[in-house]
């Protein structure tokens, strides 16, 4: 008989919250989740190692840092993408509500933020609510209460649901400090492999819900950073969103599962494949944008001055460029600027993307291509069944 992973109380309204007990749970440690987990491990040492051997791995830490922040949001219903994100950055012009751009915006602020924060402060409550902070600034109206816990009661559901009929009722607000302590303690305990206790620590956030919105966010951001902080890699460049986006339904099934009947299993398993799959993606992107750069700088010869080298530099961070961006960035005369990006188009590396004679946007699109490449999971075990 399944037994629920937590307690139910009773709330106003008809409803029934849950109460996480304090984790670690009982790990269920099956042949088929130690050799799911011993691949995972296996890729991000892999990814850990080439980031560290990358030309220039701040560069592309920074698309691939934009490619999350697209995605977690989008699992919340914004709709920008990727392109429109990175053209927005580069000064461009885009059809999108600016409120959908900010909220994106601020999840890149939130998790660089977080990655400079872990230098001077551990993984901490504290330091969560300054990335809350941070994500919810200016945006829905400050309904969020950016950079507090929660002091009402909410729930999960349709838009009509009410705290009876909701899919889920998290703790109310007398519970939250009892169980954000117990989510602390855990935090900091060294016990477990890093990527399993990465799996308990989501589940456990996403059970609390401790703010009002942009739990998932959050969420989804600390995940990173918690690896980042274990020095299980160097530097961000492992995210899970793609694959909780592609794999929506599974996500939300397996978060409800583990509540109601302490599916630990099937939700490590689960986490453990998205590891290896966004590893094995991340590497294979890396990959591909630096073959393009190098196949680029031997296309160019002798044009590859030293200003054209910091030109492909930036398209490495940013596909797309303006004329006076391009003049700024690399802190060169606007004609310089000019003969760098003429030097790039004449040879098919960037193309113009708007009709305008003055403030000119190109767009090396094979980078572009691949970042908004589609996360393919049909090949994965999970997806063959629902668990």
């Amino acid at each position: 008989m399944s037994v629920p992973s937590g307690r139910y109380i009773e709330v106003p309204g008809g409803g029934k919250a849950f109460i996480p007990n304090a984790l670690p749970p009982d790990i269920p440690w099956s042949p088929k989740l130690v050799s799911a987990l011993s691949e995972a491990d296996r890729i991000v040492g892999r990814l850990a190692g080439e980031g560290g051997r990358l030309p220039n791995p701040h560069l592309l830490i920074r698309p691939f840092v934009r490619r999350e922040a697209v995605l977690s949001s989008r699992i919340e219903g914004t709709q920008a993408t990727l392109g429109e994100l990175l053209a927005h950055e580069a000064g461009v012009a885009v059809e999108r509500s600016p409120e959908d751009l900010r909220e994106v915006g601020n999840y890149v602020v939130a998790l660089e933020q977080g990655v400079a924060r872990l230098k001077e402060l551990p993984l901490s409550l504290r330091l969560v609510r300054e990335l809350h902070a941070s994500l919810m600034k200016g945006v829905r109206g400050d309904r969020a209460a950016p950079g507090e816990f929660r002091r009402t009661q909410v729930w999960i559901g349709s838009p009509r649901a009410t705290v009876a009929s909701a899919r889920f009722v998290p703790p109310p607000p007398h519970e939250l400090a009892n169980c954000l302590d117990a989510w602390e303690r855990f935090l900091h305990d060294r016990s477990l492999p890093p990527l399993i206790q990465a799996a308990l620590l989501h589940y456990q956030f996403e059970a609390i819900h401790p703010f009002l919105d942009g739990n998932g966010r959050v969420g989804r951001l600390l995940i990173t950073l918690f690896l980042v902080e274990r020095e299980v890699l160097p530097s961000p460049l492992l995210y899970l969103s793609a694959f909780f986006e592609a794999t929506r339904s599974d996500y939300y099934d397996l978060l409800t599962a583990v509540s109601q009947r302490s599916a630990w299993h099937e939700w490590m398993l689960y986490f453990v494949h998205g590891v290896a799959h966004q590893g094995t993606d991340a590497l294979s992107r890396a990959e591909r944008m630096n073959n393009l750069l190098d196949g680029w700088r031997r296309q160019l010869g002798a044009r590859h001055t030293p200003t054209v080298a910091k030109l492909l530099d930036r398209l490495a961070s940013n596909p797309f460029i303006t004329t006076a961006g391009a003049a700024q960035h690399l802190g060169v005369a606007f004609t310089t600027a000019q003969r760098a990006i003429a030097a790039l188009k004449d040879q098919g590396i960037v193309q113009q993307t708007s009709e305008a004679r003055r403030d000119r946007v190109f767009c090396a699109r094979a980078l572009l291509e691949v970042l908004e490449e589609p996360t393919d999971v049909h090949q994965e075990p999970y997806s063959e069944s629902k668990w």
